[in-house]
């Protein structure tokens, strides 16, 4: 079992201030059919935070999650408008899968106007 309160976790950094990215909204998102009371028709919202001022969200979502195919779609559009800063992704959405649930997953995203990366992280 998982020591995180989460069973996924983010954190976001702003590549082009050299900063965490503070107050992004971030959706995890289950496939369809894989969370409870889907009918297959789309993707279902599991947890929605913000970042930290810190760039994490420590808690998103369950302690533990079925296995299947997720997402996490940051609101990166409302994180740049504040900032007066033109951007060319208004939300960045990686995709991934959950193969265990004795696993944690964290999923961090290095941000700029244009460009992001991410990988898996520990």
């Amino acid at each position: 079992m998982s020591t995180h309160a989460s069973h996924i976790t983010t954190h976001v950094l702003d590549a082009a201030s050299g900063r965490p990215a503070e107050g992004i909204t971030v959706r995890l998102e289950a496939a369809p059919g894989i969370a409870e009371g889907t009918t297959g028709q789309g993707w279902s919202l599991v947890a929605s935070s913000r970042t930290n001022d810190d760039g994490r969200v420590p808690e998103l979502g369950p302690e533990t999650l079925v296995p299947g195919t997720y997402r996490l779609v940051f609101d990166t559009a409302e994180y740049f408008d504040r900032r007066d800063t033109v951007s060319f992704y208004p939300e960045v959405v990686i995709v991934f899968r959950v193969a265990s649930a004795e696993q944690h997953y964290h999923v961090p995203v290095l941000l700029s106007p244009f460009a992001y990366s991410t990988y898996r992280g520990s």
